[in-house]
């Protein structure tokens, strides 16, 4: 049978309510796990979790949304869930994230320039957006 996850433990700020086992399998997966945060400053709210992992944290009004939201050291991407259109797309350009999805998670469009601020580097991939990154402008002037 395979062991609960041990990285995440309540006094790292989180209560593991869903999942959190290892694979009985080669490498480091776990199976598909929620967790509820008691703060800020929770583990798993700060640091980039690669995997099956989403964590919660409650939060009164916008003004605390947008603190939490971007109390962090990266900003890769954020996903952003309502039923108010109006209300997501007046958060948008506060949110601190390269790439910001309403109402859908890990969509990416090749089309779309994807990268990500703060710790989560800088720069951009795909779309047109990725010339500029890797070409050198020249201006040259010839009178022939």
């Amino acid at each position: 049978m395979s062991q609960p996850y041990r990285r995440i433990t309540p006094d790292q700020g989180c209560e593991i309510v869903h999942g959190g086992r290892a694979l009985d399998r080669p490498g480091f997966f776990i199976e598909p796990t929620l967790a509820v945060a008691d703060r800020r400053d929770a583990t798993l709210l700060q640091e980039e979790v690669f995997g099956p992992v989403a964590c919660f944290l409650p939060f009164d009004d916008e003004e605390e949304l947008l603190s939490l939201m971007n109390d962090s050291p990266y900003g890769l991407t954020a996903s952003l869930w309502t039923n108010d259109l109006s209300r997501a797309l007046r958060l948008v350009p506060r949110i601190e994230a390269g790439t910001v999805w309403v109402n859908m998670h890990t969509f990416i469009d090749p089309a779309v320039p994807f990268g990500g601020v703060k710790g989560s580097g800088i720069g951009r991939e795909f779309g047109s957006a990725f010339i500029e990154d890797y070409t050198e402008l020249k201006s040259v002037t010839v009178r022939y």
